[in-house]
């Protein structure tokens, strides 16, 4: 299996194009071999749409990893347009690259729109440039590329086209983006990036360079505490927001959706139990949790769904 970077160094930015099938093989080995909360494509997604899902995280994955994996932010940008310029190419009907070959059927049969896919790149790019952001705001504004794409793809793989629906699956997606920053604090550190919004830090009497004693020492002071308390509590109410969502749509997909937002809830919680803390360590949601949750949701269903939008209604009332 040849992750992204390792392709390339392989085969270099142009080959002969690869065949629909051996094409399909791939994006499902990559989607199989990059470790996820949960697995893609796993058993709540229906069978006819499982090599579907791993087409979008096949393109996904690669984006990803162009933009973060490099260590060069100039090799990147420069990596980020050729990819840009493949998913021209392939709506024009010249993809060559597995990624491209495989997603274009997927993209025709579901119409997926051109935008969705950009908004992930300009994303990417942001990243190379944009190191941290100055109100929460802005960083509501990246999510809206870096995150939001994401949901609306899923809907529509599974046929949902609806603006009301869309609105509650970026909620979701807004609020798993901002709970994996709020656990990677220091990953992202090492990356150059800060997701923790200066005026947020500002509130609490923080700062970036309160931010760097803190990851130097390894002690997470009390003004990191309080700042990552309040994003925790923001990223919590996007979540609840967005939870309505298991309610509007059917089957395996409320099953999974619902499962997801449960896991982002945990991993919250986690960060709480450790006190705020994610300088020192980086929180775990172990497998008997991720087991709970998914028995907690099946129960859910056979509840009765509108469990989900009493819980949300409480969380804003």
């Amino acid at each position: 299996m040849l992750f992204p970077l390792d392709f390339l160094e392989q085969h270099g930015t142009k080959f002969p194009a690869w065949r629909l099938a051996d094409s399909r093989r791939y994006t499902r080995a990559l989607a199989k071999a990059h470790y996820e909360n949960f697995t893609v494509a796993g058993l709540l997604v229906p069978r006819h749409l499982r090599q579907d899902y791993c087409n979008v995280y096949a393109y996904c994955r690669w984006a990803d990893d162009l933009g973060d994996e490099t260590g060069d932010p100039a090799k990147s940008l420069e990596l980020l347009e050729w990819w840009r310029e493949q998913l021209l190419a392939m709506e024009a009907g010249q993809a060559f690259h597995p990624v491209f070959v495989a997603l274009r059927d997927t993209s025709l049969r579901h119409s997926l729109p051109h935008e969705d896919f950009e908004d992930l790149l300009r994303a990417f790019v942001r990243d190379q440039s944009v190191r941290h952001y100055g109100t929460y705001a802005e960083l509501l504004d990246y999510c809206r590329f870096s995150a939001n794409p994401v949901g609306r793809l899923v809907l529509r793989l599974n046929g949902y086209v609806d603006e009301s629906l869309f609105g509650l699956s970026d909620a979701t997606c807004t609020a798993l983006q901002l709970a994996n920053h709020w656990q990677d604090v220091k990953r992202d550190w090492e990356m150059s990036r800060v997701y923790l919004p200066e005026e947020v830090m500002r509130s609490h009497g923080y700062s970036i360079r309160a931010l760097r004693r803190d990851i130097d020492s390894r002690n997470a002071s009390d003004g990191f505490r309080h700042t990552l308390r309040e994003l925790c509590s923001k990223a919590r109410d996007s979540f609840h927001a967005g939870l309505p969502l298991v309610d509007r749509v059917k089957g395996r997909l409320a099953i999974e959706i619902e499962l997801f937002s449960r896991a982002g809830m945990a991993v919250l919680d986690q960060i709480q139990a450790q006190e705020w803390d994610t300088v020192s360590r980086r929180p775990i949601i172990r497998k008997r949790t991720h087991a709970a949750l998914l028995a907690g949701v099946f129960a859910r269903r056979l509840l009765g769904a509108s469990k989900t939008g009493h819980e949300a209604r409480n969380a804003h009332g």
